[in-house]
């Protein structure tokens, strides 16, 4: 398969986590922490300052993770191996990251958000609503409590 070219839309400018090991292990489990995103002038034309979106799933190309990593040990296993596509991990062939954000303002080209994970200087490489109503699935299992 061929390679593609992933363009950055915008950068964690502003985050709680400043490097590698600081942030916790999902962003929901400080849901109050803030940090900003700035849109890069050429797409924010696409941004329309997010009326009634109350959350985003936010897009991460994960710059500083390991790349060549397919087992893990997710911290909630207490280091119980696990593929890496059956993990959370950063560290993965393709470091694309994904959180959902709390989106408390819109100013311009800066968007700021809480319960993101991300470290500062992250590039976003995507945003899109959150929509309960389509991404919520009722009875869809939980890995993650199963194996606790």
């Amino acid at each position: 398969m061929d390679t593609f070219e992933v363009k950055p839309i915008g950068r964690v400018i502003k985050s709680p986590y400043k490097e590698r090991g600081d942030a916790p292990r999902q962003g929901r489990l400080e849901p109050d922490k803030e940090a900003e995103i700035e849109i890069f002038e050429e797409y924010r034309a696409g941004l329309g300052g997010l009326p009634g979106i109350s959350h985003l799933y936010v897009l991460l190309w994960f710059d500083r993770a390991e790349r060549d990593t397919l087992i893990g040990r997710p911290p909630h296993l207490g280091g119980e191996e696990r593929p890496v596509f059956c993990t959370r991990s950063p560290a993965r062939p393709n470091p694309i990251g994904l959180d959902i954000a709390e989106v408390l303002s819109v100013d311009g080209g800066i968007i700021r958000v809480a319960g993101m994970d991300a470290i500062e200087g992250t590039p976003v490489i995507d945003i899109k609503p959150y929509t309960p109503s389509i991404d919520c699935i009722p009875g869809a299992k939980d890995h993650f409590k199963e194996k606790k």
